[in-house]
Formats: C-alpha cells, sequence, structure tokens
C-alpha cells in the first residue's frame, strides 16, 4: 500500500491489514518522533483491529500511545495541534464499512506533505535491522477517555457571541459515524431545535445509505420537520453537505460561496481570496468573479488546499465533496465546524440558506465521465492534447473541459461544464471517444 490523497486506505484485513498497520506504527515514529502519539478512529468493525496494531508499532518504537476511541478526524488533528503531538486517525471517509484507512498527523496538527509520505514509504521498505528499544523502554498504550471534550468546547467557542433566533430548525445526518455522540451535543449547546438521524453505529452501518454519500433522506426528513437547514455529515466528520428547506441539495462549492461572500461582507476574508481545487464548479469562479473574491487553485486533495491557505495566508477553502477549511480555527477540513459556521451566518442575516445559496452562485451543469486505461494515462491524455484544447476553446468563457489521471484509479477522469448539459455532455462524449480509439 502506498499514500493516496488521504493517507493510505484499502479493504481491511486484505489490503489494509494488521501486519502493514504495525510496520506503519513504527515507520512513522521513526520518522515523524514524538514521545507521544493520539490515535482516533471511526466506528467501523476493523477499528479496533487496526487501533492495536498500529499502536502497537508506535509502541514498539518507544512512543506513549493514547487511545482516543471514536471520534472525529478533526477532533484528532484539534487535539494534535492543542497538545503539539503527532497523531493517527483510521478511517475510510466516505469509504464503505468493509474499507479503512489510517490518516496520519504531524505535530501542528496538519496532514503530511508528499515528501514526509516519500519518507515514510521508503522507512517501511527499508532493510529492517534499525535498533529497537526494549524491556522499560518500549512505549506504553492507555485509553484516554477526554478525547472530545476540548473539541467540542472550541466548536461552540468559534460563534461565540452569536445571538441565536428562537425556533431555528435543523437536522443532522451524522453518517452513522464518528459525528454520532459530538454533533447532536455541540448543537444541543447553541439551543439549536435539532432533529438528529442516523447516528447509531453499529460497526457495520457506517455511511450506509445515509450521510454526505446519500443526501435523499435527509432531504427528505428536513421537509417532514419544516427544518430551516439540514447537515449532512460523512464517515469521519471532515466533510459536510447540506440541504436547504426545500429540501434541494448543496454542495461544498455553494456552502464555501456563501461562507466567502458573507466573510469578504465582515471585512475577515483574508486577501479576499478563496482557495478551490479544480473540480469546483466553473458557476463558482463565476460568482465570486462577480464580488471581487480571488480563486487560487489547487490539485484534488484537502492537503493541497491546506498547503495553498498556509502560503499565501488566506483564510477560507475547501473542495466540492464538502471539506471545507478555516485555518484560524482547524488544520484540516471540519464537517461540524463548517455547518456551526454556516448556521451562524443564517443567524446573522436572518435569510433562508436557500435563498443564500441562489445568490452566491449559480452551479453550471457537470458532466464527469472515467475512462479506463490500460497504459499510462498521462501518455494517452498527450494523444488527445489537441482535441482537448480544441473542446475547451469551443466551450469559451461559460464552459471549460478538465482531464486528468485519478490518483487512486486506472482511469482518466473527464470533465466538462457549460451553460447547458447537453453541451457538457458533448464535450465530454468527443474526448471519451477519442481517449477510447487512441493507441
Amino acid at each position: 500500500m502506498r499514500f493516496g490523497t488521504d493517507g493510505v486506505r484499502g479493504v481491511a484485513n486484505s489490503e489494509l491489514t494488521a501486519d502493514y498497520s504495525l510496520a506503519l506504527g513504527r515507520a512513522s515514529a521513526r520518522v515523524l518522533g514524538g514521545e507521544r502519539w493520539l490515535i482516533g478512529r471511526d466506528p467501523r468493525i476493523s477499528g479496533p483491529m487496526i487501533e492495536s496494531a498500529l499502536a502497537a508499532g508506535l509502541a514498539s518504537a518507544g512512543v506513549d500511545v493514547e487511545l482516543l476511541g471514536v471520534v472525529p478526524t478533526p477532533a484528532v488533528a484539534w487535539l494534535a495541534a492543542a497538545e503539539n503531538v503527532p497523531a493517527a486517525m483510521i478511517s475510510a471517509s466516505h469509504n464503505p464499512a468493509g474499507d479503512n484507512g489510517i490518516k496520519l498527523f504531524a505535530a501542528d496538527g496538519n496532514k503530511l506533505g508528499d515528501d514526509v509520505q516519500a519518507n515514510i514509504e521508503a522507512e517501511l521498505s527499508g532493510p529492517g535491522d534499525v535498533e529497537v528499544p526494549t524491556g522499560a523502554s518500549v512505549g506504553t498504550v492507555s485509553v484516554r477517555p477526554d478525547g472530545l471534550a476540548g473539541y467540542g468546547d472550541a466548536v461552540v467557542d468559534s460563534v461565540d457571541g452569536v445571538v441565536w433566533p428562537e425556533g431555528l430548525r435543523v437536522v443532522i445526518d451524522c453518517a452513522n459515524g464518528a459525528a454520532s455522540e459530538i454533533a447532536p451535543e455541540v448543537l444541543g449547546r447553541l439551543n439549536l431545535n435539532v432533529t438528529t438521524i442516523h447516528n447509531s453505529p453499529d460497526g457495520l452501518n457506517i455511511n450506509r445509505d445515509c450521510g454526505s454519500t446519500h443526501l435523499p433522506v435527509l432531504a427528505a426528513s428536513v421537509v417532514e420537520h419544516g427544518a430551516d437547514v439540514g447537515f449532512a455529515f460523512d464517515g469521519d466528520a471532515d466533510r459536510v453537505l447540506a440541504v436547504d428547506a426545500a429540501g434541494r441539495h448543496l454542495d461544498g462549492d455553494q456552502l464555501m460561496a456563501m461562507l466567502a461572500i458573507d466573510a469578504k461582507a465582515r471585512g475577515v476574508l483574508t486577501n479576499d481570496t478563496v482557495v478551490v481545487t479544480v473540480m469546483t464548479n466553473l458557476g463558482f469562479r463565476l460568482g465570486m468573479r462577480e464580488r471581487g473574491i480571488n480563486v487560487v487553485e489547487t490539485g484534488v486533495g484537502d492537503r493541497y488546499v491546506l498547503e495553498a491557505l498556509a502560503s499565501g495566508g488566506h483564510s477560507l477553502g475547501g473542495e466540492q465533496s464538502g471539506h471545507i477549511i478555516l485555518p484560524a480555527l482547524a488544520t484540516t477540513g471540519d464537517g461540524l465546524l463548517s455547518a456551526v459556521q454556516v448556521l451562524a451566518m443564517l443567524a446573522r442575516t436572518g435569510r433562508p440558506v436557500g435563498e443564500l445559496a441562489d445568490e452566491a452562485m449559480a452551479r453550471l451543469p457537470q458532466v464527469l465521465v472515467n475512462v479506463q486505461v490500460s497504459g499510462a494515462a498521462n501518455e494517452r491524455m498527450a494523444e488527445v492534447a489537441d482535441l482537448i484544447a480544441e473542446v475547451d476553446a469551443g466551450l469559451g468563457d461559460d464552459g471549460r473541459v478538465l482531464v486528468r489521471p485519478s490518483g487512486t484509479e486506472p482511469v482518466i477522469r473527464v470533465m466538462a461544464e457549460a451553460r447547458s448539459a447537453a453541451d457538457a455532455q458533448s464535450a465530454v462524449d468527443r474526448i471519451v471517444k477519442e481517449l477510447q480509439s487512441a493507441t
């Protein structure tokens, strides 16, 4: 296994095994150092197995390990930054229950850069003759029951001073995941009228027909309860999507657009800039341009957004998938924190979220097709580069084409946006046909 855009991830006990987790623990301790580490996990059935192996690997390298239990990924990152210790989160995010993964955080609470991940991979494949501690020098493993306390306080404190209107109704879908305990508790402290669904994890039902990958149930619940807004988290709660009072789906682009406009109006959007990935809808870029907000673009993956935020000193960024990053408040995408910030915006403006979303941006039709490739993706793309440029130019300023190799699958992703779904589909069809016939 190798690091992808968000740690390592695979089928539990087949690709992501206990043996690998043990070795990763040892290698990570050698590269990142630290006398003490934190480990959190989501509720997947394989979580305790991987947790035990990872902790054993760290302890065998002389590290004292504190097990946080079931907590959101952003809680692990927050605690790592607050206590200046490295940390790991065991989760496969929005993947089904049979998968699992390991995300690593440096002592500042940030995800690892490509160079550090490469060092860990090199350590994993090394000769294995490194001297190890023995006897009384090995690390300890202990359970830490207060892993959520400080994080919950920080989320609540982030909206200190907001005057909450009476009767603001909210539905949250916890995806039977890591937010199941903390999300209802935090929103309850804000004196909101909260209805919670899918907050009974059993190890197997995480993300199953619920959460940010399946919004219809949340939409129906919002309409049924007459709620003002609904939020859906993924399995480890580092992303959030929403629905408005009518049950319309709002993605990460729309949430970021609203937050960016609100932040600029309050004079707190640093550099009048927002950071997004290449997959962000063109409608977002057009909406920001109309309001004098700059857009910085990165590759796909929230850690690339984080790097651009840090290097430019910007204050807001994220992905269409719902990873929203507020560097002044968190070191990683945080679904619960983002939901609370959207709620604070609704409280300040007194306006419906659907109305604000419609004003913020008009989402252009987007078509995405994955093309299976057997050879090198970059070579195949080079063979049709002239056609890609021709199709992109034909869409003008109101459309675009994006063709890129997947970072996780043997496919080329072909995406087009245009003023009409028919134009977007036609653009994709032309490129896909040529890719499939290229030699």
